[in-house]
């Protein structure tokens, strides 16, 4: 499938699981991307996202958002848009 690059992880939080993400293009709950590392790669959808701990439908670019994800991720791992 297609994919666009829109941003890269920031942090990752074990203890939740979920992952900080800074933003270069658009995204919104629904969405389906794919997160990719020297040791990471899966695909999730957007369920629900977080904005300064305040729940959001969508982001735009250069925002800053929190993620829960069903696997481990890492730092300067990159973030794809799944386009079908």
């Amino acid at each position: 499938m297609p994919e666009e690059e829109i941003g890269a992880v920031t942090h990752y939080f074990s203890h939740i699981p979920a992952a900080a993400i800074t933003l270069s293009k658009p995204l919104k709950v629904g969405d389906k991307i794919h997160i990719k590392g020297h040791t990471t790669d899966f695909e999730t959808t957007i369920v629900s996202m977080q904005v300064e701990h305040k729940d959001v439908q969508e982001a735009k670019a250069k925002a800053s958002i929190g993620i829960k994800v069903p696997e481990k991720c890492r730092e300067h791992d990159k973030v794809f848009k799944v386009t079908a």
